[in-house]
This record gives structure tokens, C-alpha cells and sequence, in this order.
């Protein structure tokens, strides 16, 4: 089981204070971690630490080798001649083979599904295993004939695997007991489950033919093959005495939580710890005859071992690889057991590395075993000596760096001078302050205060219709794929004349493809400062992911994807009436006959026409979908004049239906973001329907969702702020768009319409804001009245505004 102890912080003045901790988390040979090796080629990789697109490096006989794509990822586990990979997100297990090429790692999809989610990822010697997110239950790949799964009822809290099996420990009724799977030949799997039979297990990790781990009080186990004395386990003085472990072939090895040290035994006496014992570690993993670990010192990881290559079991050889996360980023509270010290640094501030269940109990310092020296101890003290130089270092130069890059953004979000007229996504809201922030460095809450009173899930009254377009699909279509030499002549190698715009994920260009297709082909930045402005999940995965399996009227379809030499690009269908804002905000559109657009008829129409789209995402999607991005420059006119949402870079998935809310950090775009997100990093389907709310403001007043009152400069002014009070006032008439005509009888009582349901969409709290399928129907109706001859005038009494 791996104990993760890292550093806390505490910034005051520039000043950081550091106080150790200890921190247990599940590791093996070969389960999910932030480090693996790989044996057959002795290939160490990790998880970069403090990098906003957590991406996976490898070291390999003298070379450094990244794992492509270089997006983000939650684990990696390590075989014998391959290692794979989660996508963050948990949809997709990338797997890389280290065998083929001495320069490079060839690469294979082995699983991609954003229905089910899959966690605990565990590679044997050649099988592939995982569990389905909450649920539990193990899927495995690459098996043979003779393997034999566990049943359909068996639910893990964990896994690992050893070569030819796997083995897990069991929840719910069974919670504790050791259920090991497998191949039949050998028996491998039933001789360690029966070995098993009475104990109750906290952890496990496997090596090549036995399981070790901590049980129920704490105590060290070993079970299985012992024909090198691997499962010996040294005298034990007290309960929780070791943590983390690494086991390979013919040794164990096991980290003191006293200390950090580690501590061998089997494999013949040649796995010395005298090299080491002056190291303390946060992580450790093992080959057939090899270990490595991540230090506490400064993350670095050091080999050791008769196995490892060209270095002697008496020395420790320190890898070239950059800093290495010492556990999984996610997004979670970390309310059981609490969060892994500073960890918000660790992960660039998309997401928390937990303290791992369970949660054991702080161990009082030890002294070091006779002839070892004395060791810092890893449990708080009253000193902030404990912190290293190095570690020092290295979080001040980082925290000095996201300071720098955090001001950086506000200020070209304030100004616009990076990047023109573009809009940047950001969770920077000028109209609210947050607490915990200091001058420029804001510390999120992942613990946020209680929302009974602001979030409630109330009886919904989705109207259960179909709507123009199809329902989803369960699972994936698949896009084409496209070789980057076909994108390159496309776009006349991305000549900045075919430049049509830019999203969250990158810069947008028109194209061209052999067989005559119009298309518009979005090409991912690969540049350190673009990468700044990226959420928690890469865009590019995102997109493909959500959609590659979403189908709609009122969607932008994607055509196809390119991932190739470090270039992501996606190929959507070409939307020939560009985006929506252009068509409000374009300083060429000031005629009345400009645009189409310029009729209330028109702007209700395509306003209906998002709302389908938005509606379909939260009420027919599987599983459904929040935008989180929903604005007028996402909104895109094809053709024909139809609508279409796009850009889901940012989307995620939503929660379960008897689940209240996400805690997640914000995201979005300035102008645009609800507020109760923004303030409580409260996500639910409300978001989405506030950022609409803001473009039906926008169709309304033809006013940017920021704006400043003064042609000539003067303080911005939010639309919400500016047109909510007038609206409220029965003075509609005197902030409408002067570029359309003033709305006749029947027309004024649909644009009234529109502009009550508006006010009900920018409500702070979102329990009173309607859902997508009352919005639906509001336009619906106000587009029905254009055409009739009704009067009569609306008030918000009249407006659907039922809340779920």
C-alpha cells in the first residue's frame, strides 16, 4: 500500500513552511500510481508534477522520452514490456509498447467509452485490468483463453496484478476479503486467495508470484511464492510501521512511515539498502530486480538494484526525469480523509491528491534501526526544518512562476491586449470577490461551505419530448482520422488568411479536403503559455470525447480528428454564417440590412435554436452533459441559418441523479460564468442555463456581455447589471437593439418574452432559474407569436420557470 508524504504549505510574504506528513495510498508492481517501470526495458516513467497538462515521461537506457500525447493523465501502471495509461477524466486507457523502438514508444487505444469510467488501473506481465468507477466491478484486456475473470457480483475497493493474476480487495458485505483472478494453469491466484482466507486486508500489491500488504490493524502480510524468502516479513515492533510497497520477482521492499527509509528483504540478499538509507521516500515501485523511487527531498526519482541497468546493487543511480507527482490529482474535497499537503500546487490547481483511505492515525517517531543514521521523520513537527533545501526550491521557484502566470492573465483579461478580440476563458469574475485570496494568488476551498441552502434538487418538470434531432447514442462513432499532411494542404499549411477564429482549445481555420468538403479544422496550441489557459482535462480529448458520440440538430458535428507528431487537431463541419457575436458585435454590422439577423423573428429563432441544443446535452445526452461555456461566440449559424452549439472543451459530464451538485473549480468565460459556480464551485445544469441567459441579453440589447457605457472608455458594465433592472421596470423598449426594427404588436409580445425569461435565467441562485426544457418551451412559444396575430403583453408571472 503507498504512503505519500509530502509538504504543506503555508505562503505568507513570500514565505513557505513546510510540515511532513504521512500519507498512504495503494501501490504495486503494477497498479495505477504516478510512477511505473516497465522490466523488460528497464523504463521508469511518471506523472509530471506542477504541470498543467499532466503529462507522462519516460526514462529508457540514457534517454528521455515523452509518452505521446502529451495530455493529461490521472495514473499509469507498468507491465513487462508495456505501460498504460488513464486519460484524466477516466474515459480513455492509452497503452505504449517500450519494446519496438529504442527512441520512441508505439502507441494503442486499448479502451475509450465516456459512459463508463474506469479507475485502479493494474498491469500485469501482459493483462490489463481496471474497475468501473463507483461501481467496482473489474474489466480486463488483453487475456487469454485460460483467464479466468471474477463474477459479475464481485465489487473491489482495489486491485493489482502479478504475472498471470490479479487479486483485490472485496467491498461492501465482503468488505476486507481477498478475491484473487487469473489463469487456471498454475493456480497462482486460488493458492494466494486461500492464503488469505482469515485476514482482513487495508492494501495490497503484487510482485511476480506473491501479494504483500498492510491488514485491517496495520500489521505487514505476505502471502504466495517464498522460494527466496519474499514474503518473510521483518519483525514488526508496532502496527503501521510500513506504508508503501514494491514487489518484484524474487524481493520485497516496504517504506518505514517513521522515516522514510526503505527496508528489502528476499532476493537472494542483493537488494542492499545501504545505498539508501539516508533517502527518504515518498514512492516506490519495483521491476522483476529492480526498485525505484520518488524522493522527499525534491521529487527526483532514484534505481537501485542487481537488475537495474548498467549500476550495481550497492549504488543508487538518480534519473534524469523532472519533478514526479506523488500521488493522483482529482477532483474531490478530500473530505474522508483529507488532503495530501499542498497538493494544489502539485496538481497547477486542477484538483487534490487525497489522503488515502483508510485513514490510518499519525505513528509517533521512532528511532532508526541500529547502524542507520537518523532521518528527518516524516510526521509534523514543531520545526519547519524538516522541509529540504531542495524541496524548498523548488516549491518557491514554482509558486513565484504561478504567481507571475496568474497576474499575467488577469491582466490580459482586463485589457484584451494578448489577444485581440478574442475572449479567454478564465474564472476570474470582476464583479466578485472570493475569499482567501492574497494580492494575486488565490487559494481555492475544496471544502466548500454548506449549500442546502442554495442548491436544491427539486421535482423536475423536464418536458420528456423529443426535440428536432436524435437521441445520443451509447456508444462512439468513429471519426475519421486524418493524417496531418491532409490538414496542412487543407489550409494551405495554416496561412493565417484562413484563420476563422479560436476557441478553448485553439485557433480555428477554414479548409478545404481533397474530395471537396468545406471544413474548419481546430489546431491545438503546443506552446508552454497557451498551455496556462487550458482547463483540468485537455480540450482536444474532451471534444473528441463528447463529441464523437453526440448527435443533434442543433450541435456542430465533428468530422474527423488529427493526433500526429505532437499535433491535436479537430476537423468540424464548416459553418458558413460564422459565430452568433460576430453577427452582434462585428463593428461591419452597424446597417439594418447588414444581417439576416437583424429581425426579432430571426434572433428568437436562433436563440430556440441553441436551447434545443443545450437542452438536448442535459436532458437526452448519456450520460448527460454540462456545457460550461455556453456564450454567443459558441453559438455558430450554418447555411442555412441554423444554430449550432460548439466548443466543448470545457464540458463535463453531470452528476448522477441522486447527487446534488460538482464541486469543481470554475471555469468559463468572463461576462458569461454563473455566479454560484464561480463563488461556491458549485457546477450543476444551471450554469449553462445562466450563460444563455446573458445571450438572450445580448440578441436583445445588441450589447456585449461586458461593455462600457461610454463610447470613449469608462468602467466596464456587466449586461446582466445594465439591462435586468430595466427590464423589471416595464421599460424594455428603451435598451432594445435600435439596429432591427421596433417589434410590431405580436413581435413585442414575443420579444417581452424572451426578455422575462431572460431575468429568470441570470437569477444568482440556480434553484430559481428554469430548466432547458421550460427555456425551450418559452421560445417556442415567442417564435410561435411572431407569426400570430395575439396581443396582449407578458408579464414574468406568465413565464415557465420551473427549477429541478
Amino acid at each position: 500500500m503507498k504512503t505519500n508524504s509530502l509538504s504543506s504549505t503555508i505562503f505568507s510574504s513570500l514565505t513557505l513552511v513546510f510540515l511532513l506528513s504521512s500519507i498512504p495510498s495503494s501501490n504495486a508492481l503494477a497498479s495505477g500510481t504516478t510512477l511505473a517501470v516497465v522490466d523488460s526495458t528497464s523504463t521508469v516513467c511518471g506523472i509530471v508534477s506542477a504541470n498543467q497538462s499532466r503529462n507522462i515521461v519516460c526514462y529508457r537506457h540514457g534517454l528521455i522520452i515523452p509518452a505521446v500525447p502529451d495530455v493529461s493523465f490521472s495514473s499509469i501502471s507498468g507491465g513487462k514490456n508495456y505501460f498504460c495509461g488513464i486519460i484524466s477524466g477516466n474515459y480513455s486507457i492509452l497503452c505504449w509498447d517500450t519494446v519496438s523502438s529504442n527512441t520512441t514508444f508505439q502507441r494503442r487505444r486499448l479502451y475509450y467509452n465516456g459512459t463508463v469510467l474506469y479507475e485502479n488501473l493494474s498491469v500485469g506481465d501482459s493483462h490489463v485490468c481496471a474497475t468501473v468507477v463507483n461501481l467496482g466491478t473489474v474489466s480486463c484486456w488483453r487475456i487469454n483463453k485460460g483467464f479466468v475473470l471474477p463474477s459479475r457480483f464481485d465489487r473491489f475497493s482495489s486491485i493489482t496484478s502479478g504475472f498471470g493474476f490479479s487479486c483485490g480487495i472485496l467491498k461492501g458485505n465482503d468488505s476486507g476479503s481477498v478475491r484473487c483472478f487469473g489463469n487456471v494453469n498454475g493456480s497462482i491466484a486460488e493458492k494466494i486467495e486461500n492464503e488469505f482466507m482469515n485476514v482482513s486486508m487495508a492494501s495490497l500489491v503484487a510482485g511476480e508470484s506473491h501479494v504483500c500488504g498492510l491488514d485491517s490493524k496495520g500489521f505487514l502480510v505476505c502471502r504466495g511464492s517464498n522460494n527466496f524468502g519474499q514474503i518473510n516479513v521483518p519483525d514488526q515492533i508496532k502496527p503501521l510501521e510500513y506504508s508503501d510497497l514494491a514487489l518484484g520477482a524474487e524481493h520485497s521492499c516496504a517504506i518505514r512511515r517513521s522515516n522514510g527509509s526503505v527496508v528489502c528483504w528476499g532476493g537472494r540478499g542483493l537488494f542492499s539498502v545501504n545505498a539508501t538509507k539516508s533517502i527518504s521516500f515518498e514512492v516506490i515501485v519495483s521491476g522483476s530486480n529492480f526498485t525505484c523511487g520518488l524522493t522527499t527531498n525534491n521529487f527526483s526519482v532514484v534505481c537501485w538494484g542487481p537488475g537495474w541497468f548498467n549500476n550495481g546493487s550497492a549504488s543508487v543511480f538518480k534519473l534524469p526525469l523532472p519533478p514526479i507527482l506523488p500521488g493522483v490529482c482529482v477532483q474531490s474535497s478530500c473530505s474522508e480523509c483529507g488532503i495530501y499537503p499542498h497538493s494544489q500546487y502539485l496538481c497547477s490547481s486542477f484538483g487534490n491528491i487525497c489522503k488515502a483511505k483508510p485513514c490510518w492515525p499519525q505513528i509517533e517517531v521512532l528511532a532508526p534501526p541500529e547502524g542507520e543514521s537518523t532521518l528527518q521523520p516524516r510526521v509534523p513537527v514543531s520545526s519547519s526544518k524538516t522541509l529540504t533545501k531542495g524541496l524548498l526550491a523548488f516549491v518557491i521557484v514554482g509558486s513565484i512562476g504561478t504567481l507571475a502566470g496568474f497576474c499575467t492573465v488577469v491582466y490580459c483579461l482586463w485589457t484584451g491586449v494578448c489577444f485581440g478580440k478574442k475572449k479567454v476563458h478564465s474564472s476570474v469574475q470582476p464583479t466578485i470577490t472570493r475569499a482567501g485570496s492574497f494580492n494575486c494568488v488565490a487559494f481555492s476551498n475544496y471544502s466548500p461551505p454548506s449549500r442546502a441552502s442554495t442548491i436544491r434538487r427539486q421535482s423536475s418538470r423536464i418536458m420528456r419530448r423529443q426535440r428536432s434531432g436524435t437521441s445520443s447514442t451509447r456508444q462512439p462513432d468513429k471519426s475519421e482520422e486524418f493524417t496531418l499532411a491532409e490538414l496542412v494542404s487543407a489550409t494551405n499549411s495554416f496561412s493565417p488568411e484562413n484563420k476563422i477564429g479560436a476557441g478553448s482549445y485553439g485557433v480555428v481555420y477554414k479548409g478545404k479536403l481533397t474530395d471537396g468538403r468545406e471544413v474548419a479544422i481546430k489546431r491545438g496550441e503546443t506552446s508552454t503559455i497557451t498551455r496556462v489557459f487550458q482547463e483540468k482535462e485537455s480540450a482536444f480529448e474532451s471534444e473528441l470525447a463528447f463529441l464523437s458520440r453526440l448527435h443533434h440538430k442543433h450541435l456542430v458535428r465533428l468530422v474527423g480528428f488529427c493526433d500526429e507528431k505532437d499535433e491535436r487537431l479537430l476537423v468540424y463541419e464548416f459553418m458558413k454564417n460564422g459565430a452568433l457575436y460576430d453577427h452582434l458585435h462585428d463593428k461591419n454590422n452597424v446597417e439594418k440590412s447588414s444581417s439576416l439577423l437583424n429581425s426579432w423573428k430571426m434572433r428568437i429563432k436562433i436563440a430556440l435554436d441553441a436551447s434545443r441544443g443545450i437542452e438536448y446535452l442535459h436532458n437526452y445526452a448519456v450520460p448527460s452533459i454540462i456545457h460550461r461555456d455556453i456564450k454567443s461566440s459558441n453559438i455558430l449559424i450554418d447555411a442555412n441559418w441554423t444554430a449550432r452549439v460548439s466548443d466543448f472543451g470545457l464540458s463535463l459530464m453531470s452528476p448522477d441523479s441522486d447527487q446534488d451538485y460538482i464541486p469543481t473549480k470554475a471555469a468559463g468565460t468572463v461576462g458569461y460564468i454563473d455566479p454560484e459556480y464561480y463563488g461556491l464551485n458549485v457546477l450543476t445544469s444551471k450554469s449553462d442555463v445562466y450563460g444563455l441567459g446573458v445571450v438572450l441579453l445580448e440578441l436583445l440589447t445588441g450589447k456585449r456581455a461586458i461593455f462600457k457605457k461610454d463610447e470613449n472608455g469608462g468602467t466596464p458594465v456587466s449586461i446582466v447589471d445594465f439591462a435586468v433592472p430595466i427590464i423589471m421596470e416595464g421599460e424594455l423598449s428603451k435598451i432594445l437593439d435600435q439596429r432591427v426594427e421596433p417589434p410590431e404588436m405580436n413581435e413585442k409580445e414575443a420579444v417581452e418574452l424572451v426578455a422575462y425569461t431572460a431575468i429568470h435565467c441570470v437569477h444568482l441562485e440556480g434553484k430559481d432559474r428554469p430548466t432547458m426544457a421550460d427555456i425551450v418551451a418559452n421560445l417556442e412559444r415567442a417564435f410561435t407569436l411572431c407569426d400570430s396575430s395575439s396581443h396582449g403583453s407578458i408579464s414574468s408571472d406568465t413565464v415557465s420557470v420551473g427549477s429541478d
